[in-house]
């Protein structure tokens, strides 16, 4: 790399440094086709929550709390208490009274800790937006241009780099100009260095930024185009996956300081605006958070006490008793939260059917290629990368062929018609070309639909997933790891039902991250379809039973999947029931169809359908047309309000009303005899509730920087990579406020997860000394670590940094 040679040798190296550490703060974004929850301050957790927590409150004024007016609100419902607020006070260690932490509470907010740039503090000359609003707006539109690969007919040519590119098209963009009054524009453009290394050297040299501000500097940058830099950090994560290097988040942090650049008129004097951002920055950086902040903390933790002392309330009364000794049934759910209250309303209308809690993508490590298609999309966590390709086949290799030419006919049409779309003539003939008949279509959508295809048709699919890449002995180990994961080696009941779990929605972008909070947006159908039929193959029971898992004869696996959106439960592939066990099946599903009813019932008052609650058929046809109306902004509340994730048998759970608020897994420690089950769900199910919980705190605290805003202003960049609010400015990540506010009040209460294992405490510390990660979100608290420890089952422990004290 070129440097400029009023940088000397020995600093080439810190400044790299300084740039990669502002870059390794952020945090990627996955893409709309396969959005999953992402904690988009994931990579600071070495550092502990209350100083990252005072470093966002410094950079951009993000509270990561509720408001003033939040906790005077909790306060008069009674959700937080006075013993709430003295415990939290204890824990901070002020020397405050009570009364001081109501009425700093009330304080006013002081704008001006924020560290500012150069933009911030350089006036505008005329009728003509801010400088901070035209930078953004700029970056964003170049970025959605230069990232686009599908969506825009024209694209901009990538024989340069990211930074050359967006240098070379700022010297012929007049339009800035005339929008900022600033004449000097494109001449300060064309003096520009030509290489992104060589203007961050130039910028902290001739800005006269001092090394120790670098980094900070730096992550400022990027802060303020946190959107954009969110999706070069995805771009880095996938190539760091497949061995290769992405440069771009480096190259974004250079177009910002090249507008630093480019606003800098070289006026030195004490009332220059270089002067004024320089003094600022320095000053700001070094004032501690004002009282009303930390005031914030406290009532933001008296509020996570006040929850944790209901869950261990509500767990105390849990109902111990074991299920009924004649279980037909056994049904596995995922462990998001809404899987909570169905598993409740189920085994409430029988104690004949037992469920169970376990990662939605089953353990199985697959990618999908439906039939047809040439592309395939991951069916397991966003962390993960897939090790195995299913296709899917209906056994028949001619009517295979001629699914796949139908299908690839289709998507042939579909491509011309969206290019006609897009034709700049189009949008005047587009409608008198099509006529009344299209406007009638337009007039369905807008009215939300008058009838209903009832789901119940997944049931006459013919194609059922095929796993290839594996041989026998591959595919029973594969199966083996998976059900000890489970807790299955033994006591198969007559069903073994696999249910997965998606979502409904249309005229919605984001539907992809209601379906699953982890796998890439994608249902649970393929993963429990394929894991249901190998479980039925007889080689690979025969092969399990020599390595002591015996699946009797009687048992007979059954794929399905929970409808999140109105609450139906769909079972595939009856044809396949074996005849013995048809009466279980059929009874099954008449009690599946009264757990439903159950489960929509508690859910109709938060979607605004309280009036209908107690009409079953009325409810669900509501649900059924929220799920169609393309106008519905708000088809579901997703994973909001989820507070705590717990592993433990149920047991421990069974009979307790958690409002599904809490992702429930499955976990018997005294059947994992060497720690590795715990392992596996503390260093993956655990960090991905972690990240969920995350996305849904952000996006509710700060839904301006870490949600998307408004749902009804969204507009698709580059057909996949993410959002825009209108035509513009940053690009939008997390959770759009209608995910979160209902128009009167939030539905999500932003709290830490508070995780709760039943295990002794030395298996967990085990985990703990071999996971740095996990050791950091418990340390750092970023998450809670309680334990039921079995040796003292009255006493619920937290993990803190320096060990174990009782809750």
């Amino acid at each position: 790399m070129n440097m400029p040679e009023n940088v000397v040798l020995d600093q080439q190296g810190e400044l790299i440094a300084a740039a990669e550490a502002a870059c390794t703060l952020i945090a990627p974004t996955w893409p709309l086709d396969r959005l999953i929850a992402v904690n988009p301050l994931w990579e600071r957790r070495g550092e502990h929550w209350q100083a990252v927590t005072a470093r966002l409150w410094q950079q951009s004024g993000s509270l990561l709390t509720l408001t003033a007016e939040g906790y005077a609100s909790a306060w008069q419902q009674g959700r937080v208490t006075q013993s709430h607020l003295q415990a939290a006070l204890d824990e901070s260690g002020l020397d405050w009274r009570l009364d001081d932490v109501h009425h700093r509470l009330n304080e006013p907010i002081d704008a001006g800790h924020i560290l500012p740039l150069l933009e911030e503090m350089t006036p505008v000359k005329g009728n003509v937006p801010a400088w901070s609003e035209l930078i953004t707006h700029q970056i964003g539109q170049f970025c959605a241009a230069w990232f686009d690969r599908e969506q825009a007919d024209w694209q901009l040519t990538h024989t340069k780099g990211m930074y050359a590119t967006w240098r070379d098209s700022l010297q012929h963009d007049y339009g800035l100009t005339v929008l900022s009054g600033c004449n000097a524009l494109q001449q300060r453009a064309a003096r520009l260095p030509q290489h992104h290394i060589e203007v961050l050297a130039q910028a902290i040299e001739q800005l006269e930024v001092d090394q120790t501000l670098w980094a900070d500097w730096f992550d400022t940058l990027l802060q303020r185009s946190l959107g954009w830099a969110s999706w070069c950090a995805y771009q880095r994560w996938q190539a760091e996956l497949q061995g290769q290097q992405d440069h771009s988040l480096t190259e974004l942090l250079a177009i910002r300081a090249a507008w630093q650049l480019l606003l800098d008129d070289g006026a030195r004097d004490h009332d220059s605006p270089w002067a004024h951002w320089r003094q600022a920055f320095k000053r700001r950086l070094k004032k501690p958070p004002q009282a009303h902040w930390q005031a914030l903390q406290i009532w933001q933790r008296a509020d996570e006490l006040a929850w944790q002392q209901q869950l261990q309330a509500r767990l105390c009364a849990a109902d111990a008793t074991a299920p009924s000794s004649d279980v037909f049934a056994r049904l596995f759910f995922c462990i998001d939260v809404r899987s909570e209250v169905m598993r409740r309303a189920i085994e409430q209308v029988s104690p004949a059917i037992e469920t169970s809690g376990f990662a939605g993508f089953f353990g199985l490590p697959i990618e999908y290629a439906p039939l047809g298609s040439d592309t395939a999309r991951p069916q397991l966590p966003g962390l993960l990368a897939p090790q195995i390709r299913v296709s899917e086949s209906s056994g028949d290799l001619q009517a295979d062929q001629d699914l796949s030419r139908r299908r690839s006919q289709q998507q042939q049409r579909k491509g011309r018609w969206q290019l006609f779309e897009r034709l700049p003539a189009s949008t005047f003939t587009l409608v008198e070309t099509l006529g009344l008949g299209y406007a009638s279509k337009l007039a369905a959508h807008q009215l939300g639909p008058r009838g209903h295809s009832s789901s119940n048709a997944h049931e006459q699919v013919q194609l059922t997933p095929v796993l290839t890449g594996l041989d026998s002995e591959q595919k029973v180990d594969l199966i083996e790891r998976i059900l000890t994961a489970m807790g299955l080696r033994c006591d198969f009941p007559p069903l073994l039902v696999l249910i997965g779990h998606g979502s409904q929605s249309a005229n919605n972008p984001q539907l992809a991250g209601l379906a699953c909070g982890a796998c890439c947006g994608q249902s649970g159908e393929v993963n429990a379809r394929l894991l249901a039929s190998l479980l039925n193959d007889t080689e690979i029971r025969h092969a399990l039973l020599q390595r002591g898992i015996r699946i009797g004869k009687n048992c007979h696996a059954v794929a399905g999947l929970h409808n999140t959106t109105t609450d139906e439960i769909i079972l595939f592939d009856a044809q396949q029931v074996p005849a013995a066990l048809k009466s279980q099946w059929q009874a099954l599903r008449q009690l599946l169809d009264q757990a439903t009813h159950r489960a929509r019932a508690e859910r109709a008052s938060a979607l605004g359908l309280k009036g209908i609650k107690d009409q079953p058929a009325a409810l669900l046809k509501a649900l059924r047309k929220r799920a169609c109306d393309w106008a519905q902004t708000r088809p579901e509340w997703g994973l909001a309000n989820n507070a705590a994730f717990i592993a433990a048998p149920r047991s421990c759970t069974r009979g307790v009303d958690l409002q599904g608020r809490v992702f429930l897994h499955d976990y018997d420690w005294q059947t994992d005899h060497d720690g590795s089950v715990l392992e596996l769900i503390m260093t993956a199910p655990v960090v991905v509730a972690h990240w969920i919980n995350m996305q849904y705190l952000t996006s509710t605290t700060d839904n301006q920087r870490f949600g998307s805003g408004n749902k009804v202003l969204h507009n698709v960049v580059g057909r996949h990579i993410g959002l825009f609010e209108g035509n513009g400015g940053d690009l939008r990540i997390g959770l759009a406020r209608q995910s979160l506010h209902d128009g009167e009040r939030w539905m999500h209460t932003p709290l830490r997860l508070t995780v709760v294992v039943k295990a002794p405490r030395e298996m967990i510390d085990t985990v703990l000394a071999k996971h740095r990660v996990v050791r950091q979100l418990v340390e750092n608290q970023w998450l809670y670590l309680q334990c039921l420890d079995p040796d003292a089952p009255s006493c619920l422990m937290q993990r803190n940094e320096d060990g174990w004290h009782p809750v």
